[in-house]
């Protein structure tokens, strides 16, 4: 049996208003539109700089701040839960994802800051309360569940990253029809979720939730916090630099977007075996550490191996990366008692682990603004690695956070 740092107290479970599998279908849904607000903009960068005047510090610091939003407003979900219950909470989270997507495609600089803050903050808030959906209403199929979850979530950030540019083209040369374009899956699933939890406006809130902070005293809980950020800031970090890095080592524009793309298709499919065999084992230490592992090593790879190997070390990569995830968002549901300290321990694993995250494609430019190559990456990435694994093993023990 798990062991509880101490008793937890009980709380309150509802049944899920709905029906049961309509509500795994809008987890799921709700899951695909937390990522395009923030992977969508990336490939029409340049286009979006050309045409508004937004320097190169400027959109990194929108990239860095948006990023800063997905924790801080984690941290505010377990007080909404309190406030208004899990199914108005998230209608809340796709209703906020879904103006912030509409307004990114105005086309003007303040719109992209507005929609993309508005987005994120709904997209952190998201990134909470679905491991405390699941945890609620499908406790006896966590790892079906997670490894859904996190293969809907990677889709929700690769697709965009491959379809956005030739929606641009599909669109005459238009920037803000491509970024408009990702406001109908979020459109389509508000419209879902609000027919599906029309009655939730009777449902009582769930009192049971307490702050976030009651955590802060568990070295277990920190130890899921600081798997998830830094296995996230390895992450942005490719996302952010992969493709410059190969560019760097020769690699034609064409090829260094096709090697990252790769490592993210990759990860898609990781992600979603990952927690369904990680939860077939007394711990999850190993798969972990592992994953995490795989993910510097074929980073480095990148950097430093041979540029003949590069989609080897790409798919490392990415098999790292939908571990990493897919058993973080495991961990972060199993190694809670009941919904609602899974909805806590979310809040405070992805609160610190973004904020953390945000520094990671930070500090590998500066460091490489100092050095003038990247061996600053190679510095983060092994430091992300070491510790991360070693949180990871630590989280992996079947024990269960205090309530």
């Amino acid at each position: 049996m798990p062991r509880v740092e101490s008793n937890p107290s009980k709380a309150v479970t509802p049944q899920p208003i709905g029906g049961r599998w309509p509500v795994a279908l809008a987890i799921l849904l709700i899951a695909f539109n937390l990522r395009p607000a923030v992977a969508s903009l990336s490939p029409v960068l340049s286009e979006v700089m050309a045409t508004t005047g937004m320097t190169a510090s400027e959109a990194s610091l929108l990239s860095m701040i948006q990023v800063v939003f997905l924790g801080v407003f984690a941290a505010s979900v377990p007080w909404l839960v309190r406030r208004i219950g899990l199914e108005r909470a998230a209608l809340l989270v796709i209703f906020a994802v879904t103006i912030g997507s509409i307004l990114r495609g105005l086309g003007s600089v303040p719109s992209l800051w507005l929609g993309g803050l508005i987005a994120c903050a709904g997209i952190g808030a998201g990134n909470v309360l679905m491991p405390g959906l699941m945890k609620r209403d499908f406790a006896d199929r966590i790892a079906l569940m997670s490894g859904l979850y996190s293969m809907q979530i990677c889709l929700g950030g690769t697709i965009p990253i491959g379809a956005t540019a030739p929606l641009r083209n599909l669109f005459a040369g238009s920037w803000p029809w491509a970024l408009e374009f990702w406001a109908l899956p979020a459109v389509l699933s508000l419209a879902y979720c609000a027919i599906l939890w029309r009655r939730a406006a009777g449902a009582e809130p769930v009192r049971s939730v307490a702050p976030t902070l009651s955590l802060i005293r568990s070295p277990l809980a920190w130890n899921v916090t600081l798997y998830m950020g830094l296995q996230s800031a390895l992450a942005y970090s490719a996302m952010s630099w992969l493709a410059p890095i190969m560019r760097s080592r020769g690699d034609d524009p064409v090829t260094a977007g096709f090697v990252a793309s790769w490592a993210l298709i990759v990860q898609v499919a990781i992600s979603l075996f990952a927690p369904m065999l990680a939860a077939r084992l007394k711990r999850q230490s190993v798969p972990a550490a592992v994953a995490i592992c795989l993910t510097s090593s074929g980073f480095l790879g990148l950097v430093y191996g041979d540029i003949s190997l590069q989609w080897v070390f790409a798919s490392v990569m990415g098999t790292g990366m939908g571990g990493c995830f897919g058993i973080a968002v495991l961990m972060m549901v199993m190694r809670a008692p009941n919904a609602a300290v899974a909805a806590r321990l979310s809040a405070m694993a992805q609160t610190g682990g973004y904020c953390l995250a945000s520094f990671g494609p930070l500090l590998i430019g500066v460091v490489h603004d100092w050095t003038g190559d990247w061996s600053g990456a190679a510095a983060v990435v092994m430091f992300a690695g070491i510790v991360g694994g070693a949180n990871g093993f630590l989280a992996g023990r079947p024990n269960l956070v205090k309530g």
